[in-house]
């Protein structure tokens, strides 16, 4: 089987199960594991790299509103490797080329390929990647494994947060203009110890407002912006600095602002999101809580 992969989180759980020996084609965001970064890439991003989080925002919301995308799928490479199975989503078209056009791509290749959609909402929905791509690539087996894996991970997770004081946490998945934690995110958060505030568990995560914010007034902020490592994260937050919303946080004024790859640990639901759970775990656990 010659499989191409569109989406970060399925690269991950494909050479998790052991059959990353299949994989021929990734995104040009597929980092993880190393193996990956030796494929052949098959989509590049539409927007040149360095631009702040609102310019980035408000690029994005032009191009869905004016019906274009974000991402280059490059077509001629995706037919040259005459692919049999394309595991792409409909979960996120900010996330990863749409789905839509996928499959518009797969009509005019001149090889026949499944196209398989994966669009997981909760922890639950992450496992059941984990089965489906495993039933796909015939590694049941190991799948099974990768989900005991990850539940004893969150098992851990909830053991030792039940000896830990309990903090109210807001995660913001996007910094300018601030984004709520979505999806999974507030599960891990619960998993971690934390109390999530203005989470959208099981749906997209949205734009919150300054005096959202400022009502909920969080013990601790977790900046895990996705698509951003610590580095850009740390340059966002810099530009908000000044902002009086900003600096009158509780959790800004106590320094209790977290900041976590959530490119790599949050944003993919993927194996390594209890990685990403635990790192922030371990960060509550470093820090009094200040009364």
């Amino acid at each position: 089987m010659r499989i191409v992969s569109l989406l970060p989180s399925a690269t991950e759980i494909l050479f998790a199960l052991g059959a990353g020996d299949r994989v021929v084609g990734v995104t040009h965001e597929c980092d993880f594991p190393a193996a990956a970064h030796w494929l052949p890439k098959v989509t590049a991003n539409a927007l040149e790299q360095g631009r702040s989080s609102d310019e980035i925002d408000r690029h994005v919301r032009a191009s869905l509103h004016g019906g274009s995308s974000i991402y280059l799928l490059d077509h001629a490479q995706l037919d040259a490797l005459a692919p049999d199975l394309i595991v792409t989503q409909e979960l996120c078209d900010v996330c990863a080329v749409s789905y839509a056009e996928v499959s518009l791509a797969v009509k005019r290749m001149t090889y026949d390929a499944r196209v398989i959609s994966l669009d997981p909402h909760s922890l639950d929905d992450v496992l059941d990647t984990f089965t489906t791509v495993g039933r796909l690539v015939e590694a049941e087996g190991r799948a099974g494994e990768l989900c005991r894996e990850f539940r004893d991970g969150l098992d851990q997770l909830r053991r030792r947060a039940a000896s830990m004081p309990r903090r109210r946490v807001l995660f913001l998945e996007w910094i300018d203009p601030p984004m709520n934690a979505g999806h999974w995110n507030p599960a891990l958060l619960d998993a971690a110890g934390a109390e999530p505030m203005l989470g959208a568990p099981g749906r997209d995560a949205r734009r919150i407002t300054w005096e959202e914010i400022a009502v909920a007034d969080p013990d601790v902020i977790l900046a895990a912006p996705c698509g951003m490592d610590v580095e850009a994260t740390k340059l966002e937050l810099a530009r908000i600095a000044r902002r009086p919303e900003w600096r009158d946080l509780r959790a800004v004024r106590e320094d209790a602002v977290c900041i976590i790859d959530g490119s790599q640990f949050f944003a993919r639901p993927g194996p390594r999101l209890v990685e990403g759970a635990r790192r922030f775990q371990e960060w509550l656990a470093a820090r009094p809580l200040v009364c």
